[in-house]
């Protein structure tokens, strides 16, 4: 009996034995790294560093925010940066500018300032609550890469603040006549808040107001920080414009930003949103097709009126009266200073 119960013990011992050889040996494997973790391993590596990957990113991440007014071609500049070797773009995280609008109304709001001051929330708190926030969403929703950007188009609303807490981002701004730019939002029923599509003078006019406010920021970050990129040019000079803006962000030139229709859907090449609405046009290789689909839709009397309804066009260069205008030969983008002079001279009155 005593021998029996021996070889019963003996043999559930060999048997858990061989169980676990056996499941050692099938691969069982660890849980896969995630992005956060795979990006701070290679970015560690490369810079040399010791830190910790269970420290925060470094404040002094390289990032590059691709941003614009919505339909003027933020999407095509993210593909082609998505095609470079070294670049990770990806789809637009929609929960960037908002978390941004919402750190600007606490900024505005002196109540609720002095209530955050009086808890202990100071801005360098929320500043680097914010920033390890972005940082996340951008490094975690998709694959590594040595340089990561982001793509919201109303993201650089908050360029200036931006640039503060990113003291090595870059931005891209994206400009396009804003008549193609209305138009294209009209026809494809691009909803944003407070803009009724029944009315192109209505859009018009507020498209005016929001590209004036990221111009001018970009203009305040400076020209090794901010470059603005016409959408005309983009198209109508891949090549020249992209080696201008590789050149912008130190990286080398790949000849893949010219052919990103070849690397969707690719490992390591361009992924798609199946939601955002550009996405069937950025399948496409780059081509001048969009650049006067909106002539013959814009009433005559919001034509007549065009440059009172969206000065701004002026000040990017664009005629406000061509219809439409010579994209090939682009005229220079008023620089703030030279903006302010015009309308001050525009306002005094001329000698009789």
């Amino acid at each position: 009996m005593r021998n029996t119960r021996s070889n019963l013990l003996l043999g559930c011992v060999l048997l858990c034995s061989v169980s676990l050889l056996y499941l050692g040996m099938s691969g069982i494997e660890c849980p896969a790294k995630s992005h956060r973790y795979r990006w701070m391993e290679l970015n560690m590596a490369a810079a040399n560093r010791s830190l910790s990957l269970n420290e925060h990113f470094p404040e002094d991440t390289p990032l590059i925010f691709i941003g614009g007014f919505p339909r003027s071609g933020t999407t095509l500049m993210r593909v082609m940066l998505d095609a470079h070797n070294a670049v990770r773009c990806g789809e637009e995280t929609r929960v960037i500018p908002r978390l941004l609008a919402m750190r600007a109304t606490w900024s505005r709001s002196v109540k609720e300032k002095i209530r955050l001051d009086e808890a202990g929330v100071t801005d360098q708190v929320l500043d680097s609550a914010v920033r390890a926030f972005l940082l996340e969403v951008i490094v975690g929703h998709g694959e590594p890469a040595p340089r990561l950007c982001n793509k919201d188009p109303f993201a650089l609303k908050s360029l200036s603040y931006l640039a503060r807490i990113f003291p090595k981002g870059k931005f891209v701004l994206m400009l396009r006549d804003g008549r193609a730019t209305v138009h294209s939002m009209i026809s494809r029923k691009v909803t944003i808040s407070g803009f009724d599509l029944t009315s192109y003078r209505d859009c018009l006019t507020k498209w005016s107001n929001a590209v004036e406010t990221m111009f001018g920021q970009c203009q305040a970050a400076g020209t090794g920080r901010c470059l603005p990129v016409r959408y005309e040019q983009l198209v109508l000079y891949p090549e020249e414009e992209m080696r201008k803006l590789l050149h912008f962000l130190d990286l080398q030139w790949d000849p893949s930003v010219l052919h990103h229709e070849e690397l969707i859907g690719k490992a390591g090449g361009v992924s798609l949103s199946k939601v955002e609405r550009s996405t069937d046009q950025v399948m496409k290789p780059v081509n001048t097709d969009a650049l006067s689909k909106w002539v013959g839709h814009i009433p005559s009397d919001v034509l007549s009126d065009m440059a009172e309804i969206a000065p701004m066009l002026a000040r990017l260069g664009y005629d406000p009266h061509a219809n439409p205008p010579n994209y090939i030969r682009a005229e220079p983008m008023a620089s703030a200073f030279n903006y302010s002079q015009s309308l001050r001279t525009a306002e005094t009155p001329h000698p009789s």
